[in-house]
């Protein structure tokens, strides 16, 4: 089979990569990892697997993505290394999903996961243990490194397939692992990979992709997850008033903006607004009345940009999956906290026009077109009582 023409693109990008042509390649056992594995391999680099072992059992995580990965390695020629990252992922991964939850938020592990488990101490590892200083994924983002951007910094972009696009789980990275990462897949579509991996004859070619949250792979679904660390916690679902209309088994079993599956028989569809762990309550409204017009956003790190002193306009998108949409992002003042977690920078956004199912501690991520500007986590504090910005 040969080349397809994104594939030959890629190959020539890899050849002419600036400086030493030493990686570690993190590999999950999927098709993504393994045709960066193998284009580099191409590409002449020298090249050493490298897989995180995070949880013991099932799943695409866990013994089939092991086996999968060395089996790669092997057809490929390089070695394999596996590091036991399961207390670190069970103390910065799982137990942050299980207080989050249990607090009535929704967090969001990928992200958290990218800078606090995989790429730092991946790049840590690899540089201590086998003095390479680069590390590349089957992400599908791409880098602008910072000698060929327009301001110094590394600038981090989407990838060119927008069906597949991961820039929004990598926003929380800072530049200095930016500088360090090599993104092999960041000009293909998934199509592309199939095709590419096919002319490898890897044995992931045609592995399918896993659907849900790798914790949730893992236990077989996020309740069952959830089950396994929380007891089951009745409580009331309520209306904003406080109108009882139903009961529920727990608020981590909910998330902002459902309406299906709350067990409510009401004379128009309810959606959760809120999740109240202080009261354990589930409060619904109609969709009307779940709309907002901005959003307070913590922790925020800019990535391609320096911090703005002055109100910018942006594209924001709220949820992975959700489409960009126009705010005015204005800078705030660092709280207290913000200044003792070493995380100080604070916006507000306003939205264009309101916004449905913002959700406390997922990411709000602010783009300009392709260009991922930096990005926070949407604090639990309610919107200013303001129209959308015109």
């Amino acid at each position: 089979m040969a080349c397809t023409p994104a594939g030959r693109a890629a190959l020539e990008r890899l050849r002419a990569w600036p400086g030493e042509h030493r990686v570690a390649v993190g590999l999950s056992g999927g098709v993504d990892s393994s045709l960066t594995a193998a284009l580099l391999v191409e590409a002449g680099w020298q090249v050493e697997g490298l897989t995180l072992w995070l949880m013991s059992g099932k799943g695409a995580c866990c013994a089939e993505g092991l086996v999968d990965a060395a089996g790669i390695c092997e057809q490929l020629a390089i070695p394999h290394h596996v590091v036991d990252f399961r207390e670190h992922f069970q103390a910065q991964i799982v137990n942050f999903l299980v207080e989050g939850y249990a607090a009535g938020v929704t967090p969001l592990p990928c992200s958290r996961c990218n800078r606090e488990v995989k790429f730092g101490p991946m790049l840590q590892w690899a540089e201590q243990e086998r003095g390479i200083g680069r590390i590349a994924t089957g992400h599908y983002a791409r880098v602008h490194h910072g000698d060929l951007s327009y301001n110094g910094r590394h600038q981090l972009l989407r990838g060119r397939d927008s069906h597949k696009d991961q820039s929004y789980f990598l926003y929380d990275l800072p530049q200095e692992a930016l500088g360090r990462l090599v993104f092999p897949l960041g000009e293909l579509t998934k199509a592309d990979t199939r095709l590419e991996a096919e002319r490898h004859g890897l044995r992931t070619a045609q592995k399918p992709e896993s659907q849900d949250l790798c914790l949730a792979d893992h236990h077989g679904s996020m309740k069952a997850f959830l089950d396994a660390y929380l007891a089951p916690r009745a409580g009331q679902i309520v209306l904003v008033d406080g109108t009882v209309v139903g009961e529920h088994d727990g608020i981590e079993h909910f998330t902002i903006g459902q309406r299906k599956g709350l067990g409510v028989a009401w004379r128009e569809p309810l959606h959760v607004v809120k999740l109240d762990g202080a009261m354990n309550q589930v409060v619904v409204a109609p969709r009307a009345e779940a709309a907002r017009a901005g959003a307070v956003v913590g922790a925020v790190n800019w990535v391609s940009i320096e911090p703005p002193v002055g109100g910018i306009e942006v594209e924001v998108q709220v949820r992975y999956r959700s489409s960009p949409e126009r705010a005015l992002l204005t800078p705030l003042p660092a709280t207290d906290a913000d200044r003792a977690a070493q995380r100080p920078h604070r916006v507000q956004l306003t939205f264009a026009e309101e916004q449905f199912s913002i959700t406390p501690a997922q990411a709000a991520v602010f783009y300009d077109g392709e260009v991922l500007l930096g990005g926070g986590l949407i604090q639990a504090d309610p919107a200013p009582a303001t129209g959308p910005h015109q």
